[in-house]
């Protein structure tokens, strides 16, 4: 497994890519709160056949070494850290939720980084209610189960949910609580107008956590994006509809001529 040394935690990433190496800018993942590079495997396969693709682990998360944050300013360093780290420059980045934050965040603080973003399921304000806070501390693994059956769409199985409150419990509930404040601080919608680098927003139909209207106010705030709707898909929408979410970034990035 790939690591790379960001500050004092070993990043863990995973890459796929075709041989020879593509000339086409490489597309990097990031997860959502509480989350990890497996929520972009079938991303990874399907876009990894043109370009290089990668999936980072944020520090606390996954196979990462660190602690997490509590702010997303200082998750876009280590991501920023990252990149100059690998030597990857022109980017496209495609942000989950959380993800999507520092990827908004990183277009606005260093939009050279960047060749195009791709915001999944998030917002330019992502408040988190407050009571959430408090069961978390309460009652953790009933929070996250909570949690977990809002993010996906009405119908999902009982396996299937199992498998994603197994997933996030994976990382610990400090992080996951770390996470939750940094999207509660976030707030870019004055700010969000300014990106200028090209956009795709996607977001699921059945969204009950990052719903349509935040992907279109994203949409109608950076002038010249582009907007993508699924449906039966909620805040898992790369999970619940991973060929029409890679679909989408293809052909965005096709008519980009990226």
């Amino acid at each position: 497994m790939p690591y790379v040394q960001v500050g004092r935690a070993r990043i863990h990433f995973v890459e796929h890519g075709p041989s020879p190496a593509s000339p086409l800018p490489p597309i990097v993942f990031i997860h959502g709160a509480g989350g990890s590079h497996q929520v972009w495997l079938q991303q990874l396969r399907t876009l990894g056949r043109r370009r290089k693709a990668i999936a980072v682990d944020l520090p606390g998360h996954g196979h990462s070494g660190g602690s997490g944050a509590d702010r997303i300013e200082i998750y876009r360093d280590v991501i920023e850290e990252f990149l100059a780290a690998l030597g990857l420059d022109r980017t496209v980045m495609v942000g989950h939720s959380m993800g999507g934050a520092i990827t908004q965040s990183i277009a606005l603080d260093d939009p050279g980084l960047l060749a195009a973003i791709v915001l999944v399921g998030t917002g330019a304000k992502l408040r988190v209610h407050p009571q959430i806070f408090a069961r978390l501390q309460e009652d953790p693994a009933g929070t996250v189960e909570q949690i977990t059956k809002l993010a996906r769409a009405p119908g999902a199985t009982a396996e299937v949910l199992k498998q994603d409150i197994d997933a996030i419990l994976r990382t610990s509930i400090p992080v996951i609580e770390g996470d939750l404040l940094a999207c509660d601080a976030f707030d870019l919608m004055e700010q969000v107008k300014a990106i200028t680098l090209p956009t795709l927003v996607i977001c699921g139909t059945d969204d009950l956590m990052a719903p349509s209207k935040y992907g279109e106010y994203l949409h109608h705030q950076i002038n010249g994006s582009q907007f993508q709707l699924v449906p039966a898909a909620g805040h898992m929408v790369m999970l619940e509809q991973p060929d029409e979410v890679s679909r989408s970034i293809e052909t965005f990035l096709e008519r980009l001529g990226c």
